[in-house]
């Protein structure tokens, strides 16, 4: 959708683009100024594997400072990009034929990932009316003698769904019955919350039982807007870091230099310039709820993280405009481009046919804009 959507504008059309999976904000002054510093004192030449020694020291100070959990830096894996986390694990622990139990909706890549490692995919379908978050019972179902790793995210990229502590050790009591299975907890939106008023993460990592089967998934993109910078980490048992440092170290060893020199200052700097961005998030995430209910016809929960909405468009599909006809939510989106010039993505993509997902990552003014011309567009269908 962003290749069309660039396409158009590069006709003259103004397209606006609410399919972004990135901050529309510039990276913090102060970690660009940390970069600047790292060229001139020359951090130019190959990093560690796992990552610079002071940086994995932050990423450690981190996982204690917001999340109350305790790591050394022999268990963390600094990476390019939270994608490369993701593939280092699967890889590292999935064999041909084991089972991957995948919630939906979910990332995209998480079953492309897991594919490449030719497992099987189990998937489980979060509801609406749970707000797209699987139940204990939905789990224990899912899981056979063949079932290896459980991947998530929360808050969910792409409902906003985000799992309370209640949830999590819910979740957590079907595991401990099961201890052959990994987790992989992506938690790349963690600051990214508005489910409590202290923006307080959970993680499911804090429950003792599982922590050693835990790999946990973040990095800088969403919460200091670094997507260009790309870095990413997992934190885990030492024998599963040590298995992602070896398989990383064939396929790109380590991360870029700048990069990391930067991250140290993003992890130990206060968070002000990462909770002003969340304020503004959260505004927008208001009006876009306001605006959705000018709609009565698009059904959506409410997000508790993230930036996107994800609304049930089925009411639309079998009506049509000018002959062209609506069967699916990639015609809807096609439809939006084509006429509204307003860029969405299709809920296919993430496991979930009959939605689409917008992402509310931009200026106040685009989504006033961009939610206005979804409305007309969608008041011609019949």
């Amino acid at each position: 959708m962003s290749t069309l959507a660039r396409e158009l504008k590069a006709q003259g059309i103004n397209v606006i683009n609410l399919s972004l999976g990135e901050p529309d904000f510039n990276t913090p002054d102060h970690i660009k100024e940390a970069a600047k510093k790292a060229i001139d004192e020359n951090w130019s030449h190959y990093t560690p594997v796992s990552g610079y020694p002071e940086l994995k020291e932050a990423i450690c100070k981190k996982l204690k400072r917001d999340n109350d959990l305790d790591y050394k830096p022999n268990q963390i894996v600094v990476s390019t990009g939270a994608k490369q986390c993701i593939a280092n694990a699967m890889m590292s622990i999935l064999n041909d034929d084991d089972e991957i139990i995948i919630p939906t909706p979910y990332w995209v890549s998480y079953s492309e990932i897991a594919r490449l490692c030719r497992a099987e995919i189990v998937f489980v379908n979060a509801t609406p009316e749970n707000d797209f978050k699987i139940t204990p019972g939905q789990l224990e179902n899912a899981i056979t003698e063949k079932s290896r790793l459980f991947i998530f995210s929360s808050p969910c990229n792409p409902t906003g769904s985000v799992y309370s502590k209640d949830e999590l050790e819910a979740l957590a009591n079907v595991f401990e019955k099961h201890p052959g299975i990994f987790i992989i907890s992506d938690e790349i939106y963690e600051f990214i919350n508005y489910s409590h008023e202290n923006g307080k993460y959970e993680s499911i990592a804090q429950f003792p039982s599982l922590k050693d089967r835990v790999i946990i998934i973040n990095g800088l993109s969403k919460g200091f807007a670094m997507t260009g910078w790309r870095l990413g980490y997992t934190a885990s048992h030492p024998e599963i870091a040590k298995a992602c440092e070896k398989i990383q170290g064939q396929f790109t060893s380590g991360t870029n230099s700048i990069t990391q020199r930067a991250g140290i200052t993003a992890l130990e700097a206060p968070l002000t310039a990462t909770m002003d961005m969340v304020k503004q998030f959260k505004k927008r995430k208001e009006r876009v709820m306001e605006l959705l209910k000018d709609m009565p016809n698009l059904k959506c929960t409410e997000p508790q993280g993230a930036f996107y909405v994800f609304p049930d468009v089925r009411y639309y599909f079998g009506k049509s405009f000018e002959g062209e006809v609506i069967n699916n939510s990639g015609d809807l989106c096609m439809y939006l481009l084509n006429h509204a010039h307003v860029s969405t993505v299709s809920g296919d993509a993430f496991g979930q046919p009959g939605y689409i997902r917008i992402s509310f990552a931009t200026s106040m003014e685009n989504i006033e804009e961009g939610f206005k011309r979804i409305k007309g567009s969608l008041d011609k269908l019949s």
